[in-house]
């Protein structure tokens, strides 16, 4: 049976506005390409050492045990959950969205007790809920928190539920996957333990690799534990070999490519400045929701707690979900995220991360969704929505944040 040869996939032109991933500089697409190395040759082995101290730069931690787990956001979650909870042991689970939900997943699956504070999607979890839980008769071994909620684009405040964790004697467990390099984020100043990310958000390198800090007091609970990890690949115990600078002993081979990538996305990080970074990222979603504002779309999040990296709104009744974003993609090139769960059909996701964020696709997305309002009839002047982006612009800081050039 003979059939045509499969020709190159070209992949089509799409301006990345959803949940992740994100766009990526043209500098992290050459690093990528550069000639591979042996993941235990001398070079590569240096290029670790720089990871990890970029790494601690944008986690904003001391922490030696910095490193990037081979593996996307998940395993980064998986890898926090399997190696600090034991059977039977509990975890105390802010669950307010998706992401909330499958930590509390992860603690079961490893055998430990989830026990869940349950909010309404789009609420954080507070800090008197946190405190009742840890408060409770039995040992609690571990908090966990999503920081930034991809479901609902709730911002979680941190600080005072760490200090809670150090008062009561348990892990502070964050999941910064769609924070890290967005929003501020200080592992050691809120007593965090453990945090993970992932690359593909706002870091704006491709998806692979999933960031990873812990403190010392959580790798004392991970040398202290009575029964082994249940994972041999995300043994944080055995990883931690070969990332360790004065052994490099073989755990896996590494995506040895994928860290050239996240060495120049995070060089990129260092250029522009954390601060400079997070008020891009503030500016244009304050641009983006005034302008969306005008199309009758607005945010699910309380103001105060709404990210500015995952711009969560709810749509109003004469705006099809599912045929928008259709059009979305297909005329425009413009991809942006439905809803999850309950908040299917009912909300959008629009990203501005990393290197997504920018004015130009902020200007973009408004105009196109302009013109698909005003297919029904519902637009009440054309350039209304650019317009209002554009006096939020007008307004922030006359100089705007610098952005790296190709």
């Amino acid at each position: 049976m003979t059939s045509e040869p499969i020709g190159e996939f070209v992949p089509p032109p799409r301006l990345l506005l959803g949940p992740g991933p994100s766009m990526v500089h043209p500098r992290v697409l050459r690093a990528m390409s550069a000639p591979l190395l042996g993941h235990l040759d001398p070079a590569f082995l240096a290029l670790m050492n720089d990871v990890q101290r970029l790494l601690r730069h944008v986690f904003r931690t001391a922490n030696p045990f910095t490193i990037a787990v081979s593996g996307t956001g998940s395993a980064g979650m998986e890898a926090a959950f399997v190696n600090l909870v034991e059977p039977g042991e509990t975890v105390v689970v802010g669950v307010n969205g998706v992401f909330g939900a499958r930590m509390a997943t992860m603690v079961e699956r490893a055998g430990g007790k989830a026990l869940r504070i349950e909010t309404p999607w789009g609420r954080i979890i507070e800090p008197e809920d946190v405190r009742a839980a840890l408060a409770r008769s039995e040992p609690v071994k571990a908090v966990a928190l999503v920081h930034a909620e991809t479901s609902t684009g709730v911002w979680q405040p941190l600080e005072e539920i760490g200090r809670l964790c150090r008062e009561y004697d348990a892990l502070f467990i964050v999941d910064a996957v769609t924070s890290l390099g967005g929003v501020p984020l200080e592992v050691d100043a809120w007593n965090i333990d453990l945090c993970y990310s992932g690359t593909q958000k706002c870091l704006s390198c491709p998806p692979g690799l999933a960031p990873l800090t812990a403190s010392e007091r959580a790798l004392n609970a991970i040398r202290r534990r009575r029964t082994p990890c249940r994972s041999w690949y995300l043994d944080l115990a055995l990883v931690a070999e070969y990332w360790a600078e004065n052994t490099r002993a073989y755990h896996h081979t590494a995506p040895i490519s994928m860290l050239y990538a996240l060495r120049e996305a995070l060089r990129l990080v260092e250029e522009e400045g954390l601060s400079a970074r997070f008020e891009r990222h503030r500016v244009n979603s304050a641009a983006l929701l005034a302008g969306l504002a005008e199309l009758s779309l607005t945010p699910l999040a309380a103001e105060g707690r709404r990210l500015p990296t995952l711009n969560c709104v709810t749509l109003p009744p004469h705006l099809d979900d599912a045929a928008a974003r259709a059009a979305l993609l297909r005329e425009y090139g413009i991809e942006i995220g439905g809803g999850l769960g309950p908040l299917k059909g009912a909300v959008w996701r629009i990203g501005l991360m990393g290197e997504s964020s920018t004015r130009c696709h902020v200007e973009t997305l408004l105009n196109a969704l302009e013109e698909i309002v005003a297919r029904s009839g519902r637009l009440s002047q054309p350039g209304v929505a650019v317009q209002a982006a554009s006096r939020v612009y007008s307004a922030s800081s006359p100089s705007s944040p610098r952005r790296i050039e190709a």
